[in-house]
């Protein structure tokens, strides 16, 4: 067991105590990966039917985590991705409780080698979208465009393609909306997005295109984004709640008129995860080591959208963004 796992593991160990959990049963996850020793809790441990079992003296991966429960255990926390079938084999007559009471507080704060492991999977993204402006848009439909970004992430070493989003023209405008048959065409902006899994951690990338030239009137709104986005970086300081960095994005788009346009969400906690914490709403404060995905949007119903999305980490000193893409609306030439 090396000396961070070893940490992690002690760690863990008192906020079991803390919170009166006496087991720890993990079904392959971001917790299941958090606590693993293989590669220093990095593994992509995927496979069907593992589990990782925390106890006072032991931890260990294992195919049969009830017969690692003890007898005497009376609250047993269990992996919130845990499927029905995995509770109803662990037939234990032990409370059962989620394990994210002991497991979310400690993942909150990366260390540095979580911050360049975070790093390196923000680069891996927007390489994916750089690579993507070379290709021929002109003609092709939304589903094909993403069929062709998939393949690059794969290609990058993404171990898991988490989502990928291409909008074009008025789908912009549809912040749930999935790559369909819709045809791109010169004068649409497009909204391009990638999130995935390298090396264990996750990390997404999110730009804006437009093709041949931008819509009318598209430059001035896309602009109150890229000032809502360089207001939340600048806002992302230890001290600082969650609710504090939205309302500062929030006061940037009403002040330009796009209030009733904003997108509800500003950003949330990346790591191990796609989607942790930190969140809005839980009085979440920022401290350093915590990473988020920055994601102000305005949309427009029936007209347009528009999105950034990147990495950023929480210091001592200054936020720091993970990846280095600048945001300029790139025009797509084919």
């Amino acid at each position: 067991m090396s000396r961070r796992h070893a940490a992690r593991v002690a760690a863990v160990r008192r906020a079991m105590a803390g919170e009166g959990i006496d087991v720890l049963v993990l079904r392959p996850s971001p917790d299941f990966r958090f606590l693993s020793a293989s590669r220093e809790g990095l593994a992509d441990a995927d496979g069907e039917g593992v589990f990782l079992v925390v106890t006072a003296d032991s931890v260990v991966e294992t195919r049969d985590p009830a017969g690692l429960v003890p007898a005497s255990a009376r609250r047993v926390g269990v992996d919130p991705e845990m499927r029905a079938r995995e509770l109803f084999r662990l037939a234990i007559a032990a409370e059962l409780v989620p394990a994210s009471a002991v497991l979310a507080p400690l993942r909150l704060r990366k260390d540095p080698a979580e911050l360049s492991a975070l790093g390196r999977a923000g680069l891996a993204a927007e390489e994916v979208l750089a690579q993507a402006r070379e290709l021929a848009w002109f003609g092709a439909t939304e589903r094909a465009m993403a069929r062709r970004l998939r393949l690059l992430a794969l290609e990058s070493g993404c171990e898991e393609v988490i989502s990928l989003r291409v909008s074009a023209g008025e789908n912009t405008a549809r912040p749930e909306h999935r790559p369909g048959e819709r045809v791109i065409n010169p004068g649409d902006a497009l909204l391009v997005s990638v999130c995935g899994r390298w090396d264990g951690y996750c990390a997404e990338a999110g730009r804006v295109f437009a093709v041949a030239e931008p819509p009318e009137d598209y430059e001035a709104m896309y602009s109150v984004v890229l000032a809502a986005h360089r207001a939340a970086l600048a806002a992302l300081r230890p001290s600082v709640p969650f609710d504090e960095l939205v309302r500062t994005v929030n006061e940037v788009i009403d002040a330009s008129g796009y209030g009733h346009y904003a997108a509800l969400h500003v950003g949330r906690g990346v790591g191990l995860g796609h989607d942790e914490g930190p969140r809005a709403g839980q009085e979440a404060v920022f401290a350093p080591g915590m990473a988020v995905c920055l994601e102000p949007a305005i949309y427009v119903p029936d007209l347009f959208g528009a999105r950034v999305a990147d990495v950023v980490a929480c210091t001592a000193a200054e936020p720091v963004s993970l990846g280095t893409s600048p945001h300029t609306l790139h025009v797509l030439d084919r």
